[in-house]
């Protein structure tokens, strides 16, 4: 049976900036291979860029849910059962689930990130060649295939995690997840965009990733109203005092972007790219935190 909270969880900012993290990750690793996939030759550039801002945004995951634990040296209980020293997986704890799933990201991703720099020369160890030489054709692409499976349900399964508590608001919805991996797929597509400008071979995908954010944050805005819809009169807790402030920077980071990134221009798309980043955070925060005070 899901995992209930009888009390609230007390989740505040480390939570936060994993959810905020690991939707970033997440995404950042699909839209990779995406490009990879499905993209022009041109866009392996973006791809690349993908890819390196994946694992290091990961790595930041499980520091920051480590710090949350009361205890921070038992983390590895998560995974390994303490009496048998073998791995452990609930099944029917979304928490068990989900430490795995983070896990088996994480070395995706890293073998991901180690084989672009490979492919960029930045390491020129035999076996970091020998690994981007085996990720090429078939195997590769399943091996990108699984890993963004990986990634979407990083990025989404935080807001499941919600949703199956008794925790007011949290429990009342089962919008939150789709609202998290859209907004991790936004995220990481705005992510991309500024690092692109570091990046020249990049810089040739920037339309298609603005082209791509404008849907990411027209789906982001129709499962919020779908979210508010569901709540029904649990939604009014969620308006009112300093928590509309957070929802103004909401709907700012969805629908200025939407109509900014209409256009290439630089400096208009590095804006809507920092109002989605700053947009995502505030989501994650008025989300976690209004419910518990």
């Amino acid at each position: 049976m899901p995992e209930h909270f009888v009390t609230p969880p007390d989740w505040h900012w480390y939570i936060i900036w994993y959810f905020f993290l690991g939707g970033l990750a997440g995404g950042a690793y699909t839209l990779g291979t995406l490009f990879r996939l499905v993209g022009d030759p041109l866009d392996e550039g973006a791809a690349r860029v993908a890819f390196l801002i994946a694992f290091p945004v990961y790595v930041l995951c499980p520091i920051l849910l480590t710090l949350d634990l009361g205890r921070p040296l038992r983390f590895w209980h998560m995974l390994i059962d303490a009496r048998t020293g073998m791995p452990t997986l609930k099944y029917w704890s979304p928490m068990s689930v989900g430490a795995w799933a983070l896990l088996l990201f994480g070395i995706f991703a890293f073998i991901s990130f180690i084989e672009v720099l490979a492919l960029d020369g930045s390491v020129r160890h035999r076996s970091a060649r020998g690994l981007a030489v085996r990720l090429r054709g078939g195997f590769g692409r399943l091996f990108m295939i699984v890993g963004s499976c990986l990634g979407l349900f990083v990025a989404g399964y935080t807001g499941v995690l919600l949703a199956v508590s008794n925790q007011p608001v949290w429990s009342d919805t089962w919008a939150i997840g789709g609202l998290f991996l859209a907004s991790g797929l936004s995220t990481a597509a705005a992510a991309i965009v500024l690092c692109t400008w570091f990046r020249s071979d990049a810089r040739w995908s920037g339309d298609k990733l603005s082209r791509a954010d404008r849907y990411f944050v027209l789906m982001e805005l129709v499962l919020l109203i779908i979210f508010f819809v569901t709540l029904g009169p649990m939604a009014a807790g969620m308006l009112h005092g300093g928590w509309i402030a957070l929802w103004v920077l909401v709907l700012i980071g969805i629908l200025v972007p939407f109509v900014l990134h209409r256009t290439s221009l630089g400096g208009v798309a590095v804006l809507a790219s920092l109002l989605v980043l700053i947009a995502s955070f505030a989501l994650r925060t008025v989300i976690v935190l209004n419910p518990q005070l």
